[in-house]
């Protein structure tokens, strides 16, 4: 029998030492000093029982998440259609681009995930959750919720990027343990175990730690409820996905309060027809801020990274994305020919200040036309040396700090809209799009189209007062917070009447809905695509569609599209991988892991 589990040692038997030296659960701090500052001090009996054990179990898991927080997003974008590598790329870095990622990549390294999870199994079997401090509060209870997501999101990072991994829920303590066959998940088996595994968990608060290094530390944890819907979204339960985005934007910030989307946009001035005005409030509101508190902060989850480079959680993001002093201003990581005339072609609405609805010239060039995110997201500019020199620069906003964002707002607002339409409501995802929701557009734009009592029961449950999601309108209030996502960019777009809810009154009911079906969820792929570039979503929405469909090809097209329809061939020869074939867009390890044709 293979010893497919040493992967959770190491590389291969020889390495099935490591896993019992990486069952820590605290870390030697040099590498998570910059977040946390506390003296080391490792578990030295079985069980967890004292209250200073709930903080340090968290944290040592935090710490090996860390080491997967680069490759999270590298390997999710430089295998889509968004990104493009340079003449000074990496070789690991071509690799995962060109799919062909050998044994010895950097990032393809199963045993970092599996340091999570064998600590995890280690905390979740060893604590005691109805333990209560001499103030009769549950000492472990937030933490045991805490590790379980953690478990959670790293076996499905593993199944989505390796195909079928060995499942391992108890820890591994001894060379034998190591040594035995353990049955292979895929990405339906991981998320069935983890959805029941889940339940019960969602309303139990995150542990507050305070502010760490600036940094708020309910930052550092996966929302249940998210994370649920990610799992119900794979496993192709689409209005319990729907329903577990839902309760996350009603809760989070009580059911009293709400979590609108918000009116951040990059635009063109409503007073400027010269096409020469812009404004930005959505990179910064994006990614520019890390705040947790408020109805309009954005990110949810990020990894903390160190602020020194030889430490090795220190990420290298930024450097790949920017010009720095460390990559000699060269950048590893740019916008690919697919992305630019994505953005390209998408149609801008303008609104002036009579309001009157007028389109941008088709003369405008570049990052001009069409979508402004890409414009606000990555640019250029030159330095020039006192010896008439010129440097140029690259700067990527999305990667301006040293810690890796996860997930966002409007993350979940789009995965919300994308199970709603898989569920049979393709224009309540829709109107998330173009021109956001509140009762009053479910009421009017949702509701009448249900066919059947049941129907219409379940779209009531989503309640979204008109008093706490304020659709924005051409006056611009100032208690205004909600729109549709791709106004983002795309300015006015519940004016633009080149961007309509997609129909065909010549089909039957049921070959309606399809279609409609099918055209909305094109929308949202673009959207997620404009939104989202480069921030490492980009190859596994394509897969999940993909695979939803039954059409590799949506997936293989694109990607081989990345450079431009005049150059799918090229790209072909430089792949040389038949992405037709879905074996092939999982990561192998030593013949121990990954799909297999």
């Amino acid at each position: 029998m293979k010893r497919t589990i040493d992967i959770l040692a190491g590389c291969c038997k020889r390495y099935a030492a490591l896993l019992l030296s990486a069952l820590i659960i605290v870390p030697s701090m040099s590498g998570c000093q910059d977040f946390l500052d506390t003296e080391s001090s490792h578990f030295s009996d079985n069980k967890l029982d004292s209250p200073s054990d709930t903080l340090y179990s968290v944290i040592g898991v935090l710490y090996k998440l860390q080491s997967l927080s680069d490759r999270t997003i590298l390997l999710g974008e430089l295998r889509g259609d968004l990104a493009d590598v340079t003449d000074v790329t990496s070789s690991d870095l071509l690799e995962i681009a060109m799919f062909n990622v050998s044994d010895n990549n950097a990032y393809n390294a199963p045993r970092d995930y599996y340091a999570v999870i064998n600590n995890c199994n280690y905390f979740l079997a060893n604590v005691d959750i109805d333990m209560k401090n001499n103030r009769n509060e549950y000492i472990f209870r937030k933490e045991y919720a805490v590790i379980k997501a953690y478990r959670a999101w790293t076996y499905l990072q593993l199944a989505l990027n390796y195909g079928e991994v060995p499942f391992v829920t108890e820890p591994i303590l001894t060379q034998e343990e190591a040594e035995r066959d353990y049955p292979k998940y895929g990405i339906e088996e991981i998320c069935e175990y983890f959805i029941n595994d889940l339940q019960g968990l969602e309303t139990i608060e995150v542990p507050g730690y305070g502010t760490i290094r600036n940094t708020d530390s309910r930052l550092f944890y996966f929302p249940m409820y998210v994370l649920q819907g990610d799992l119900n979204l794979w496993a192709g339960n689409y209005k319990e996905a729907a329903l577990c985005y839902y309760n996350y934007l009603n809760t989070r910030n009580t059911s009293y309060v709400g979590y609108p989307l918000d009116i951040t946009t990059v635009n063109w001035s409503r007073e400027d027809l010269r096409w020469m005005s812009k404004s930005d409030s959505w990179s910064t509101m994006s990614f520019g801020i890390e705040a947790y508190d408020g109805i309009n902060v954005e990110l949810i989850t990020m990894f903390p990274g160190d602020s020194i480079p030889s430490e090795s959680q220190y990420s290298r993001l930024s450097d790949y994305f920017n010009s720095t002093t460390s990559n000699n201003y060269e950048v590893s990581i740019i916008p690919s020919k697919s992305l630019t005339e994505l953005s390209a072609s998408q149609i801008y609405c303008h609104l002036t200040n009579s309001n009157n609805v007028v389109y941008p010239p088709a003369s405008l060039e570049g990052f001009e036309r069409g979508d402004l995110r890409l414009a606000a997201a990555y640019g250029g500019y030159n330095i020039f040396g006192l010896d008439g020199s010129v440097t140029k620069l690259v700067m990527n906003s999305k990667y301006s700090s040293r810690n890796v964002h996860l997930y966002r707002r409007t993350m979940v607002y789009l995965r919300m809209a994308e199970a709603l339409n898989r569920a049979g409501y393709p224009r309540f995802a829709f109107h998330i799009l173009s021109k956001g929701v509140n009762n009053s557009v479910i009421a009017s734009e949702v509701l009448p189209y249900c066919t059947t009592a049941a129907d219409s029961a379940w779209v009531s449950q989503f309640n979204f007062p008109n008093n706490q999601y304020v659709l924005r309108t051409a006056v611009e209030m100032a208690t205004e917070n909600t729109m549709g996502i791709h106004s983002k960019g795309a300015g006015w777009t519940e004016y633009n009447e080149y961007y309509v809810f997609p129909d065909d009154s010549t089909l039957t009911p049921d070959a309606r809905l399809a279609y409609q079906i099918e055209k909305v969820e094109d929308l949202i792929v673009d959207e997620e695509a404009l939104e989202f570039a480069f921030e490492g979503h980009r190859f596994y929405d394509l897969m999940r569609v993909a695979l939803r469909r039954g059409e590799p090809a949506y997936l293989a097209d694109r990607v081989y599209a990345r450079r431009g329809a005049a150059k799918v061939d090229e790209m072909k020869s430089f792949i040389a991988k038949d992405l037709y074939n879905p074996a092939n867009w999982y990561l192998q390890w030593n013949g121990e892991i990954g799909m297999k044709e």
